[in-house]
C-alpha cells in the first residue's frame, strides 16, 4: 500500500489526498533540514552535516517510493508524451526529471563521501562545487514540487 492511494482526504484544505499533503509537508521540512546541513558544513561540523544530508536523502527516497512514483505512474505516465502541452502533466514531468537528477547526484555524493566503492578517478575533487550544485538543484526540485502540488490540487479548485 502506498500513501498516494491512502483513501483519507488531505489536511491542508486543498483537493489533495492525505499522502500528497503529508509529502508536501515532509518535503518542505527536508528542504529546511538541507539548509541546516549546509550551515553545519559552514561551521566545519562535517560529521553532523553528513548525517543530516544523508538522512534527508534516504527519507526522500522513501517518499519517492511511497507517494511520488506511484502518483506519477498512475496519473502522468499514461498521458505521456501527448499530454505534455498541459501544465498538469508538464509540471509533474519536469519535477520528476529534475528530482531524479537531484536524487541520483545526492546518492553519488553519499557513496563517494561515505565509502571507497567509487574509484579514485571518479571521485570529486571540488566538494564545495558539487554539494552547492546539489543544494541548488534540490531547491529547484522543491519549488517544482510545490508547483506540481499547486497545479494538481489547488488550481483545479479555484
Amino acid at each position: 500500500m502506498t500513501l498516494a492511494f491512502f483513501p483519507i482526504k488531505g489536511f491542508l484544505g486543498t483537493g489533495a489526498t492525505f499522502g500528497a499533503d503529508l509529502n508536501l509537508v515532509v518535503q518542505v521540512a527536508m528542504g529546511l533540514a538541507l539548509v541546516a546541513g549546509y550551515l553545519l558544513a559552514k561551521r566545519k561540523r562535517f560529521a553532523a552535516h553528513g548525517v543530516c544530508q544523508t538522512t534527508v536523502l534516504l527519507l526522500n527516497l522513501g517518499m519517492i517510493g511511497l507517494v511520488m512514483w506511484p502518483s506519477f505512474e498512475q496519473q502522468v505516465r499514461p498521458a505521456l508524451p501527448k499530454g505534455l502541452h498541459k501544465w498538469y502533466y508538464a509540471a509533474a514531468t519536469i519535477h520528476a526529471l529534475l528530482g531524479a537528477a537531484a536524487e541520483l547526484l545526492g546518492l553519488y555524493i553519499v557513496i563517494v563521501a561515505g565509502t571507497r566503492v567509487v574509484p579514485q578517478s571518479m571521485r570529486f575533487r571540488n566538494w564545495k562545487r558539487w554539494m552547492r550544485t546539489e543544494l541548488v538543484l534540490w531547491s529547484i526540485v522543491l519549488l517544482t514540487g510545490v508547483g506540481t502540488y499547486y497545479s494538481w490540487y489547488v488550481a483545479p479548485f479555484r
